[in-house]
């Protein structure tokens, strides 16, 4: 949903629902439990992924960028990441960031209890100031939850 105030609202789901989603970059790509979050919201430098993946499912191929940078947030399942010529587990709490250039693959273990879900964020362009410089706080206005 997108308002006039500048900001938009979608719901994915629960952990749960994400599985059933069908979709990707474009379609020799898709599968299930793939969801191209900036498809569907007016993303200016971010992309976003909500990935689920069943046990003993992988991604079935490496890629890498040349300007992108990526972070992933692992929520639930276990899993493993190949990256270059390392293989990392990931699991609930870990998150992964990748840099340009980086050959990297991932895939849910035979053996994880539950399907592997994580978001994949990704952004490129200008690198970020150790402190956000174009923000503006306001301390006088009351808290919403506050008036």
């Amino acid at each position: 949903m997108t308002t006039p105030q500048g900001y938009e609202i979608l719901n994915i789901g629960a952990l749960d629902q994400w599985r059933s989603f069908y979709g990707g970059f474009r379609p020799e790509s898709s599968r299930d439990g793939r969801r191209v979050i900036d498809h569907e919201m007016n993303m200016q430098y971010i992309g976003m992924t909500s990935n689920a993946l069943a046990p003993g499912e992988d991604a079935g191929y490496w890629h890498d960028h040349t300007q992108v940078e990526e972070v992933y947030v692992f929520f639930e399942g276990k899993g493993e990441m190949g990256l270059g010529d390392d293989v990392v587990e990931v699991g609930p709490g870990s998150v992964v960031r990748v840099g340009q250039g980086i050959m990297r693959t991932w895939r849910c273990t035979p053996d994880s209890p539950t399907e592997l879900k994580w978001l994949c964020i990704r952004a490129g362009g200008t690198e970020l100031p150790q402190f956000p410089n174009d923000g503006v706080r306001d301390m006088e206005t009351p808290l919403p939850w506050n008036r």
